[in-house]
């Protein structure tokens, strides 16, 4: 019998901020990736101090540095898939579109984090349009919950209705596919899901916890694992969701704000749910 190839073997990518806390950014990425018994990598473009309670500070990384980091990678462990999160200025946006242009990964996943679940402004207002015009266009999949949404569409979004018009909207404007997270919804937590060709209500129960701290990085870094791993962009989302569902049902109750979500639930033995 043929011996199995260990998936351990499938390198993927995270371009995006860190978080020394470690519930969100770069360190939730690379749990997720783990988890999903993957070999992660990563390119940080900014390095953010903050915990489950605040952010305190956010320090950019000088473009040079981040050119340097995509080539270590680039040249030598081509990912199989790339997630990217936070970039929080022009100057990076236009670095980072630059090298996606250059190197043209596949199976890009994009989440436009403009908040820390604080509220702090992770993506300065003037910087947004920048990232539109500039990151939006590589997104095989975006992925922005309703308020980061409203700003790209530049529209109110009060129903799943309007969810629909923002996803066809962003598709329109570029994203090969996008992803509409419910979870700011007032109507229910479901998501939109539209791949360019359907439109996809995708239901998700509203689970009744604080502890959510890193759950947009973590799902838009689930969907590029499920992308690595061959699925396609329905299956890779659907799977991703169900991953996420579980690390925040098993959510760790640590810090004094909203906790982090479990990305390695799977090793707990007794589970309650």
């Amino acid at each position: 019998m043929k011996k199995a190839k260990s998936t351990y073997l499938i390198p993927i990518l995270s371009i995006a901020g860190s978080d020394c806390s470690g519930g969100a950014g770069i360190q939730a990425d690379l749990k997720t990736f783990s988890a999903h018994n993957l070999f992660g990598m990563s390119v940080i473009l900014s390095v953010v101090a903050e915990n489950t309670a605040r952010v305190i500070s956010v320090h950019n990384v000088p473009t040079k540095i981040v050119d340097e980091q995509l080539l270590a990678v680039f040249e030598d462990i081509y990912p199989k898939a790339v997630k990217i999160g936070m970039i929080g200025s022009s100057e990076l946006m236009s670095c980072v579109a630059k090298n996606l242009a250059k190197f043209k990964p596949k199976n890009v996943v994009i989440d436009p984090v403009m908040f820390a679940k604080n509220g702090f402004a992770l993506m300065p207002a003037n910087e947004r349009e920048s990232f539109k015009n500039n990151i939006l266009q590589f997104a095989d999949i975006l992925t922005p919950n309703i308020p980061e949404a409203e700003f790209l569409c530049g529209f109110k979004i009060n129903n799943q209705d309007d969810m629909m018009k923002a996803a066809f909207y962003l598709y329109k404007f570029g994203a090969k596919s996008v992803l509409i997270k419910g979870g700011h919804s007032n109507e229910n937590a479901d998501d939109i899901f539209y791949d360019g060709n359907d439109m996809y209500v995708l239901e998700s129960k509203r689970i009744d916890t604080k502890n959510t701290h890193g759950t947009g990085c973590t799902l838009s870094s689930a969907i590029a694992c499920n992308l690595a791993l061959g699925f396609n962009k329905v299956k890779a989302v659907t799977r991703a969701k169900k991953y996420v569902k579980n690390a925040i049902l098993y959510s760790l109750n640590l810090g004094k704000g909203c906790g982090p979500t479990n990305h390695f639930y799977k090793n707990i033995k007794d589970k309650k749910h």
